[in-house]
C-alpha cells in the first residue's frame, strides 16, 4: 500500500469516527499517550485526557464524549469507582477498562460496574483498535 492510499484511509477513518468522542484516563503518562497516539493514528477523535479520576470528571463535565477508556489502578479513586460515577452521570457513554490486573474478579467487577469491554495490559495495538471500532460502530447504529 502506498502512502497516498494510507492517507486516504486515514482521512476516511477521521470522517467515519469524527462524531465518536473519546476521553482516555490513565495515571501512567506513557500508557495514556500510547493509547491516544494509536487511536488518533486510526482516525479516532480524542477529546480529552486525564491522569486521575478527579481530572477525568472535570474533563467529562466540559467535554461530551461517547467513550471513556479507563485504567483500573489509579491513585485515590480507582478506575472501577470512576466507572460507577460516569455510568450514573453519562448513561449513554461507553466504557473500556484497561489494566495489568488480569484476575477474573477484577474483570467481572469492571463489567458489573458498566464497562463494555476489558483490555489487559500490555495490550496489542489491534486489540485496542478493534475494541474501540466495535463500540464506535455499535454507537452509530443506535
Amino acid at each position: 500500500m502506498n502512502s497516498d492510499s494510507n492517507s486516504e484511509e486515514e482521512q476516511s477513518n477521521k470522517d467515519k469516527y469524527k462524531d465518536f468522542k473519546i476521553i482516555v484516563v490513565d495515571d501512567s503518562d506513557f500508557s495514556r499517550k500510547t493509547m491516544v497516539e494509536i487511536l488518533e493514528t486510526e482516525g479516532f477523535n480524542i477529546v480529552g485526557e486525564a491522569n486521575s479520576a478527579e481530572k477525568a470528571l472535570q474533563v467529562a463535565m466540559g467535554t461530551p464524549c461517547n467513550l471513556f477508556i479507563i485504567d483500573i489502578v489509579m491513585p485515590e479513586i480507582s478506575g472501577i469507582e470512576l466507572a460507577k460515577i460516569l455510568n450514573e452521570k453519562f448513561e449513554d457513554s461507553k466504557i473500556i477498562m484497561v489494566s495489568s490486573l488480569k484476575m477474573e474478579n477484577v474483570i467481572i467487577e469492571s463489567i458489573s460496574n458498566g464497562a463494555h469491554d476489558f483490555i489487559s495490559k500490555p495490550f496489542e495495538r489491534e486489540e485496542l483498535i478493534n475494541s474501540v471500532q466495535k463500540l464506535a460502530e455499535d454507537a452509530s447504529k443506535e
